[in-house]
């Protein structure tokens, strides 16, 4: 009985053994119940970049957690290795896969994890492009100065490898490189501004920026600009308004890129003139201005030069120099020339005005009866008697309304004399007393006997034209010198006497016909 007992217990020990055997030996997940999918193939390959993608057909009745691709150099890539994370469920999806070497070869497989395991789609493999060049673009020119500026650019595109350097080059001949002037900013893509320095004032600069990676250096486009300056101005020509007055036209011809806020002329009796000599000040911005010289002497040799300034300081014009001596000579619109003589500050014509025509072109009328004279209340002129011998040697004899015409009977740059010019050369001279016999022509060839104390010691040579009265009749050639005056006031006229030597002022109307001896403006 003991021994049948001991059997038992032997077998069942053997069964349990052989049943805790098997049922240990099973495995506790199967690969069958991984998700099943497929990998797609890799699409718009670039040089860093792909996509690739699956499609998990399916999920083995279990929820799929996680999706997306693996990729390596090597073959059967796992989530081991690089990989993306995609949206979870089943079915199509796409994958961007970053951050690549540029002609490389890839394997990358579609993954799917479900609460079993992992499950990889078949492996594909594509080689990314082969690096090209950067691609960049420059920005515009800011904040120009004489000798600075800021310009940059933005790196759109590394080409497929690591940027090593970066920035801006530049050089005043077209199509600078890294070979000319340039800055070095980083290595990175995207925008960057650099700084140009050490520039030159007024000149014109081309710009580009520029890129480089393994394949070689790229270029933006090309910008130019022209660093600010002092404004270019010249200096024109020198003319004479009186002994002590001289004129003189320049231009700004560029301001320098920013505004010119004052302009004129300086002078000096010593070379290369500045604005801490004697100046003027005539506007402001570029274009041609006139300046009027003052306080000058005679006979003296003056440095002039034209000057502008903006914000960068003061640029000077060539240099004009001149001996300040009065004009010896001036012509009229009918090209009469008439000599000139300097009395004291003034310059006047040695002879009297036998002009036919305004200064502006239009005709002064010429007549000759006496109704006709007498009857007009418009600029008029005649010669004594009619005679045209006589308007060449006396000159002319205007009425009022002819010397004060607002078209002006006398040459440009001269006038008929005021009241007040007249009494300053007969100051000048001595007084009204004397000052005749040193006006009047000397002899007696022109004027009658005696002609009393005449020297003509001035050369102002005045000749006894005599003169047209108002109703038409001539009088006195030869016997009285008789001048129009300009004034606001009065119609006077001043006289000369052949028997006397003193010069009188004496009022008269308007229609009567006089010499006109014109004055420097």
């Amino acid at each position: 009985m003991r021994k049948k007992n001991k059997l038992s217990i032997m077998y069942f020990v053997v069964l349990l053994f052989a049943f805790t055997a098997t049922y240990s030996c099973k495995p506790t997940d199967s690969v069958e119940l991984y998700p099943i999918l497929t990998t797609g193939e890799a699409t718009l390959i670039a040089q860093n970049t792909t996509k690739s993608g699956g499609n998990i057909t399916s999920d083995n009745g279990f929820e799929v957690t996680a999706r997306g691709v693996c990729w390596s150099l090597n073959p059967n890539p796992t989530v081991n290795d690089s990989l993306t994370i995609d949206a979870a469920g089943t079915g199509a999806f796409i994958s961007s896969i970053k951050n690549l070497l540029a002609n490389t070869n890839y394997y990358v497989r579609a993954y799917a994890t479900n609460k079993k395991g992992t499950g990889y789609g078949p492996q594909v493999t594509f080689k990314t492009l082969p690096t090209v060049l950067p691609e960049v673009t420059t920005t515009a020119i800011t904040d120009i100065n004489a000798t600075t500026a800021i310009s940059g650019g933005n790196i759109t595109f590394n080409g497929g490898s690591t940027i090593t350097a970066r920035g801006i080059c530049w050089s005043m001949t077209p199509n600078p490189t890294i070979a000319n002037d340039k800055t070095l900013v980083g290595s990175a893509t995207g925008v960057f501004i650099s700084n140009l320095s050490n520039l030159q004032t007024g000149k014109t600069y081309y710009v580009k920026a520029y890129a480089t990676n393994s394949a070689g250096t790229a270029y933006g486009s090309q910008i130019s600009f022209t660093t600010l300056s002092t404004p270019i101005v010249t200096t024109l020509s020198i003319s004479y308004k009186t002994t002590t007055i001289a004129t003189s036209g320049s231009t700004v011809i560029s301001d320098g890129g920013t505004l010119v806020t004052a302009r004129g002329v300086c002078w000096s009796t010593t070379e290369s003139p500045t604005i801490s000599n004697d100046h003027t000040t005539d506007g402001n911005g570029i274009g041609t201005f006139s300046s009027s010289l003052s306080g000058l002497t005679m006979k003296a040799t003056y440095y002039v030069r034209a000057y502008a300034i903006n914000n960068l300081g003061v640029s000077y014009g060539n240099q004009v120099s001149f001996v300040h001596q009065p004009p010896t000579s001036v012509t009229d619109i009918d090209g009469n020339v008439y000599q000139t003589v300097t009395i004291g500050t003034q310059i006047w014509m040695a002879s009297n005005l036998r002009v036919t025509h305004y200064r502006n072109g239009e005709s002064i009328t010429n007549l000759t009866t006496d109704t006709d004279w007498s009857s007009t209340t418009s600029g008029a002129w005649s010669d004594y008697s009619n005679l045209a011998a006589n308007g060449i040697k006396y000159g002319h004899l205007y009425n009022w309304y002819a010397a004060n015409d607002s078209r002006n009977i006398a040459p440009v740059g001269w006038h008929v004399p005021t009241d007040a010019e007249w009494s300053t050369l007969i100051t000048y001279l001595g007084g009204e007393s004397v000052a005749g016999g040193k006006l009047k022509e000397a002899g007696t060839l022109n004027w009658q006997t005696p002609n009393t104390a005449a020297t003509n010691a001035t050369g102002f040579t005045a000749l006894p034209g005599g003169h047209r009265y108002g109703g038409g009749s001539f009088y006195n050639l030869g016997v009285y010198g008789n001048w129009w005056l300009i004034d606001a006031n009065n119609t006077w006229f001043r006289n000369m006497n052949y028997n006397v030597s003193n010069v009188s002022r004496t009022g008269a109307i308007k229609g009567n016909g006089y010499s006109v001896r014109c004055l420097l403006d």
